[in-house]
């Protein structure tokens, strides 16, 4: 059944990829083995293979596309956008994962698309060792992002504590970019009016209200850097505040930034409920940022799968209010069903990037 799959598949991505016919089919082969298998692992993907070839020949196989295959490192992002259809602006959100594999440590930085149906990587780099980004590698991963994409696509960047900096969102406020970072409590600010303190001391002032304008860092260095003007917005949480800064409207930062959460979802979907990349062997740089494009176009069919499947429907809730199945696990348990049963309606959702489809709106 697979092997009807594979080759559908290979004749859909023919014109998007410059690929001999042995590694385009062995792309596709890992795509769809990875989704059936469960497992970006090469020894369970090799078992996956279709006919009677010697898995360990299919090991080879796979261990050689990894080893020679050099696609450019955006390569997957027309595709993704075209899968998942869409279109004019939608939420970004910035985060990390990491994982060790022996003692060598993995440490992706992931910018995502989140939408009501989709959770799904766009752009991505890898840091190395375990330590945070800096601002220049967050400049750099947007950067790539704003040479596919107007900035007019971006309805608002989300992203944790750990994305702060003067430099940063100043960046992102001369380049037009929403967004809506949180920010801890000790961090020191200058207020609109002047006043140098923590962001802790000042949500004290009640009376004042919870959103207000204000310059990350100490009065001294927002008069040396000249940091632009930013809104924050708090609200209390159990034991803590929320408190985001902003280049939009408070309310609206505040309201949205739960969605933030999606991309730790996204990460659940690529590793433990679904398709277990921590599996992977792969440490080679390289090798691990074309396994994380796979991963992605695996992650955006499962997506797109639920969508169609769906339709203008959402899944069905249990008695607490939330998804029996979210979208991903859908659309990623219809997928395995029918490659088992239908594997050309399994892929049917590929047909989104035919040539033919419509460009989608705001896609330079």
């Amino acid at each position: 059944m697979l092997h009807h799959a594979i080759s559908a598949l290979t004749n859909i991505l023919r014109p998007d990829l410059d690929l001999s016919k042995s590694r385009l089919e062995t792309l596709c082969m890992i795509v769809i083995g990875m989704v059936s298998a469960r497992s970006v692992n090469l020894g369970h993907l090799a078992c996956e293979r279709p006919g009677s070839a010697l898995t360990s020949s299919t090991y080879r196989r796979l261990q050689r596309f990894f080893q020679h295959v050099h696609l450019d490192e955006d390569w997957s992002l027309p595709l993704l956008v075209r899968l998942l259809g869409l279109n004019k602006s939608w939420l970004l959100a910035l985060d990390r994962t990491n994982w060790q594999i022996g003692k060598t440590e993995v440490n992706f930085l992931v910018l995502a698309v989140v939408t009501r149906r989709f959770r799904v990587p766009l752009v991505w780099s890898l840091i190395e060792g375990r330590g945070c980004s800096d601002t220049d590698m967050r400049i750099a991963l947007m950067e790539r992002y704003l040479a596919n994409f107007p900035a007019t696509t971006i309805r608002l960047l989300l992203a944790d504590r750990e994305f702060v900096g003067a430099g940063w969102m100043e960046f992102l406020s001369k380049n037009n970019i929403p967004f809506a970072i949180r920010v801890r409590g000790n961090l020191r600010i200058t207020t609109e009016d002047g006043h140098d303190l923590t962001l802790r001391a000042r949500l004290r002032l009640a009376r004042r209200g919870r959103a207000f304008r204000a310059r990350l860092g100490t009065r001294e260095d927002a008069a040396a850097s000249n940091t632009p003007l930013l809104n924050v917005a708090a609200k209390p949480l159990k034991g803590e505040w929320l408190i985001v800064v902003t280049n939009v409207a408070p309310r609206t930062a505040l309201e949205t930034y739960r969605k933030r959460w999606a991309i730790e979802c996204l990460f659940g979907d690529a590793k433990t409920r679904g398709l277990n990349l921590e599996d992977t062997r792969l440490t080679d740089p390289r090798k691990l940022a074309l396994l994380m494009s796979l991963v992605a176009l695996a992650l955006a069919w499962a997506g797109r799968a639920a969508a169609d499947l769906l339709g203008k429907r959402a899944p069905p809730r249990k008695s607490h209010g939330h998804y029996a199945r979210s979208w991903f696990r859908t659309g990623f348990d219809h997928i395995r069903s029918r490659l088992r049963s239908d594997p050309l309606d399994a892929i049917a959702s590929w047909q989104r990037i035919n040539p033919e489809a419509r460009k989608p709106c705001g896609v330079v």
